[in-house]
């Protein structure tokens, strides 16, 4: 087989990367991640609440309920990208962009509405196919949808604009997966009613906001790179070589394991230890604001400072503002009164202090995070000539789906073994002890594992080809 230099490939694809991404570009790319994010992140964290408190199935058994299908894409998600790869020269990567779209929203609203059932049992077995189906179809989307950040550009600042831009989205699709489904819910009461209007709309969401970047980047030109030939075994194989990806890799699976904890409980934070349910919406909406606000900032640091060094301050901080949840309790106090809303205390004041910190930091981590990723694509492409796009990003996407798999099982196996009770058709009384082991999760075990994946990533290093 030929063998396709560097330099023949930077010259055929200098079109493409001599000039910066178009904004409209961005934004077209930038807003599928608002639906994607809603999907990954309200079954997250209302999956295991709606399990537990509507459907009776026992925490443990609804941690199993979640990890089930993902343990599944670790094999399903670099299946797609090595077939969006194959396929691309003359398809393109729109197909699996639209499929995606549409079967990941359909498979969303099944989830809150067609997992009821006499049984709990039967109910957790329901719940986990339809899981399985969804989660499928959103590898459909996720996977490309990633590799394709990874062709936009060879300028490595580029690139981080791109993530920039998914990130504003990113960081709206948890306002509206966390801040308005939630406190949407129980606005309609709480029962079924509430569960079943929420999936309605919130499924809408994903479907438009997806459709938007599968049409949108239909006729954008992309860096294109012949398939790597043989098995996908092969390729993964390939991969090995390439160690700034395998650190990056480790550092972001033990870092989303401990998120992925954290956001399992954060239903349960805000009703058993704050007991402010009404406060969820004002903390996703000053941490969306704080986030958004924040991207300039980052952007430049990261261009002066370098990405790893940003990366690190990042994630330190974020590590040290989670810790501090570990002092939370209901408020004792009345410092306002906010009219139909309810009385304001320091420790509500707190919460909304620690949502601006965590939008900060959190945003500038995760995005830079995955601007990492298309580097050691691009690194690959550099020393090879070749980079499938689609064989990366199905890992990276895998590795980060499982991670928010065992996450809820941590999560489910803590509260369980602080004695957690579950019920049917509402949130039963809880013992000191257990929303001790709730806070734990949202705290200090999620700030552990950040700081042992700092300790991993100490060995990246991205060499200069």
């Amino acid at each position: 087989m030929a063998t396709i230099t560097p330099d023949a490939r930077f010259q055929r694809d200098a079109a493409v990367t001599a000039a910066p991404v178009a904004t409209s570009v961005l934004w077209r790319y930038g807003t599928g991640q608002l639906g994607a994010q809603v999907f990954r992140d309200t079954p997250a964290v209302l999956l295991p609440l709606f399990l537990t408190t509507m459907l009776g199935v026992q925490a443990w058994l609804a941690g199993l309920v979640v990890l089930i299908p993902k343990l599944w894409l670790i094999v399903c998600d670099p299946l797609v990208g090595a077939w969006s790869d194959r396929v691309r020269g003359r398809y393109g990567r729109t197909p699996f962009l639209v499929a995606g779209a549409v079967l990941t929203s359909l498979g969303f609203m099944a989830l809150f509405t067609l997992t009821r059932s006499a049984s709990p049992l039967l109910s957790a077995a329901i719940t986990c196919l339809l899981f399985f189906l969804a989660s499928t179809a959103f590898s459909m989307f996720s996977v490309p949808y990633l590799a394709i950040a990874a062709a936009l550009s060879h300028d490595p600042h580029q690139r981080t604009r791109i993530m920039v831009y998914r990130m504003v989205f990113s960081t709206l699709g948890v306002l509206v997966a966390v801040g308005v489904a939630q406190p949407l819910i129980y606005a309609l009461g709480g029962g079924n009613r509430g569960w079943t209007v929420m999936a309605l709309v919130l499924g809408a969401v994903c479907l438009i906001s997806m459709l938007v970047t599968a049409l949108g980047l239909m006729r954008v030109p992309l860096i294109r790179d012949e398939t790597l030939p043989g098995s996908l075994l092969s390729q993964l194989g390939a991969i090995k070589g390439n160690r700034p990806f395998l650190v990056l890799l480790t550092t972001c699976l033990i870092q989303n394991v401990g998120q992925a904890a954290g956001y399992t409980v954060i239903g349960f934070i805000y009703l058993y230890a704050i007991q402010a349910i009404w406060i969820i919406p004002f903390f996703i909406l000053v941490m969306a604001i704080a986030g958004i606000a924040a991207q300039p900032m980052w952007l430049a640091l990261s261009h002066r400072w370098g990405k790893e060094r940003t990366y690190v301050v990042a994630s330190a901080a974020w590590a040290a503002v989670t810790a501090t949840w570990f002092f939370i309790h209901p408020a004792t106090d009345v410092i306002a009164t906010i009219p139909g809303v309810g009385a304001l205390g320091t420790q509500h004041l707190l919460v909304l202090l620690r949502g601006a910190v965590i939008g900060v930091v959190n945003c500038a981590f995760v995005m830079l995070s995955l601007s990492m990723l298309t580097d050691t694509i691009d690194y690959e492409r550099r020393r090879k000539g070749i980079a499938n796009e689609g064989v990366f990003a199905g890992l990276f996407s895998a590795f980060e789906k499982l991670a928010f798999a065992l996450g809820p099982v941590v999560a489910g196996l803590v509260m369980s073994a602080f004695g957690f009770v579950s019920s049917t058709g509402g949130a039963a009384a809880q013992t000191p002890h257990a929303i001790n082991g709730i806070v734990l999760l949202y705290s200090l075990i999620p700030a552990a594992t950040q700081v042992l994946s700092l300790l991993v990533f100490s060995r990246y290093r991205l060499p200069q080809c």
